[in-house]
């Protein structure tokens, strides 16, 4: 009987094992990592903030929850390396709330320029970063340029437009972006247990020059002076709307996304570089 349990328990790990199709890097000892990047290797990043405010009824390690599943349904359904997952960037607009964190943009572009050309010199040439952000836009698109002129592509997902035709119609909130009813909807899908809906409350205060962007503040006299988006709670929207419905379409939605996108990059064509 321990020889049939035994033999259960091998098939039962191969069989998980034989289930992904990509690699993890950090499991790799540097003798299989040589092996496994070579200049057709696509180099997948995750990056999401694990100390960023994300409103009372979201965890600080919000966007790195985000960006560790999507790894995971990259790693079940793509040929690729997985780097692991960053977890400092860009995220200014919520450094009022005690626990959030923020690297200058330009620190934010170099860490993403170096690792990616830490990588590029064992073979890889293209990269795909999983970015859960918004802010961190900011600093990946000069990142992106700074790499393009050395022959290496860089390319990531933007959450503010690559799924907003799937997100869009689902929203019954008056406005917002940030742990509002999309985001609180896929961490429902997601990872429910890092939810706590009873703590969920509408905070949505427009700023007076009608822009959605800026920092967030606790201060109301910062945001009477337009230098800043009232936020109390540090959530911006109504995540009492969330539904693990709306979560569930908007999730695999962006999952079928980044898989394309790391397709489309595959089948690129490599810059010359310098």
């Amino acid at each position: 009987m321990k020889k049939v349990l035994l033999l259960l328990l091998l098939f039962s790990a191969s069989t998980a094992l034989a289930q992904n199709k990509g690699t993890l890097l950090e499991n790799l000892t540097w003798q299989e990592a040589e092996k496994i990047l070579k200049p057709e290797t696509v180099v997948v990043i995750p990056l999401g903030a694990a100390a960023k405010e994300h409103g009372p009824h979201l965890k600080l390690k919000n966007d790195w929850t985000m960006a560790e599943y999507y790894k995971r349904r990259v790693l079940k359904a793509a040929a690729v390396v997985i780097a692991p997952t960053m977890n400092y960037h860009f995220y200014p607009a919520f450094v009022e709330y005690p626990g959030s964190t923020s690297l200058r943009l330009e620190t934010a572009r170099d860490l993403t320029v170096d690792v990616c050309r830490s990588l590029a010199r064992f073979g890889p040439r293209r990269f795909y970063l999983i970015n859960t952000g918004v802010s961190t836009l900011r600093a990946l698109k000069p990142a992106a340029e700074i790499l393009l002129a050395e022959g290496i592509l860089l390319h990531y997902l933007d959450v503010t437009k690559d799924v907003e035709d799937v997100a869009k119609p689902l929203m019954k909130q008056e406005g917002g972006t940030h742990a509002d009813e999309i985001e609180t909807s896929e961490m429902l899908y997601i990872d429910p247990t890092s939810v706590e809906m009873r703590k969920a409350v509408k905070d949505y205060h427009p700023r007076p020059d009608g822009r959605s962007t800026g920092r967030l503040t606790r201060d109301p006299k910062v945001a009477e002076r337009n230098e800043g988006v009232y936020s109390p709670t540090g959530s911006w929207g109504d995540p009492t709307l969330a539904t693990r419905e709306k979560g569930k379409i908007v999730a695999e939605a962006t999952a079928a996304v980044i898989l394309k996108q790391i397709e489309t990059l595959r089948q690129a064509a490599l810059p010359t570089g310098k």
